[in-house]
């Protein structure tokens, strides 16, 4: 398979490597240097982009990957406000998009598992519930797209929260907070140097607590999980989310 990587910084170094080491060959690589060159006629050339960019540029990624019909898988988070628009165009183009906060296989399995441990802890109301995520400080988005997706997996399964909240904790004083409402979900966001990504859901009462965690020990699951999705991605027609693909029902 011949891959587009729209965006070349840390992840997309990876996910080249990993598609290579796969037998895929990159047919185009777009980062600031030569954002110029991302053309319908040089996204042709690939059967598949994989887009790791910046909340910024994303969505006029997509529309040129569809406009040369094109399948791509996003990476990219903090553009979610759009997916309605993004669906449409997709559809109405005849484009391939499929869309996650995080395409790790050990992410997405932590995804389903956290999903049944909500709808067991809602049987127990006398346990508070928060999400806690640590990442580099690069990190542009918070709280994280994972996150998120962790806070939706509760709040659609434990009945007194009804929304999420975010708090951005760094080395710099905090920013005094409203005072949390019971039925918010607090989402603690750390940004600390060279952390790739920990994720954990806490269960807290009075006489214990219950932790839940995924650690990143790298960027490499990301990567492999974005070029998993490529390959399952081409030849199709449809927007997708990355539980399309992991197939996790039980």
């Amino acid at each position: 398979m011949k891959i587009a990587l729209l965006g070349y910084g840390k992840m997309g170094k990876i996910i080249e490597k990993i598609a290579i080491d796969r037998g895929h060959e990159i047919v185009l690589k777009i980062d600031y240097d030569n954002l110029h060159e991302l053309t319908v006629e040089n996204l042709q050339k690939a059967d598949a982009a994989i887009e790791f960019t910046t909340p910024a540029s994303v969505l006029h990624n997509i529309d040129v990957c569809i406009a040369a019909g094109v399948p791509v898988v996003v990476g990219t988070t903090g553009w979610y406000d759009h997916i309605a628009d993004v669906k449409d165009k997709c559809l109405q183009g005849n484009g391939a998009v499929m869309y996650a906060s995080n395409y790790s296989v050990g992410v997405n399995v932590f995804f389903k598992v956290n999903q049944l441990l909500a709808k067991i802890m809602n049987n127990y109301p006398y346990y508070d519930v928060q999400v806690e995520e640590i990442h580099h400080m690069q990190k542009l988005d918070s709280p994280s797209g994972t996150a998120i997706t962790i806070a939706e997996g509760i709040l659609d399964n434990v009945a007194g929260k009804s929304n999420w909240t975010n708090v951005l904790i760094t080395d710099n004083p905090e920013t005094p907070q409203e005072p949390l409402k019971p039925e918010q979900l607090l989402i603690e966001s750390h940004r600390i140097d060279s952390v790739p990504g920990t994720h954990t859901v806490i269960y807290d009462s009075e006489v214990d607590t219950i932790e839940f965690k995924h650690t990143a020990h790298n960027r490499n699951g990301f990567a492999l999980g974005a070029v998993l999705a490529a390959e399952w991605l081409q030849h199709k027609k449809g927007f997708y989310t990355v539980h399309d693909m992991f197939n996790f029902d039980i």
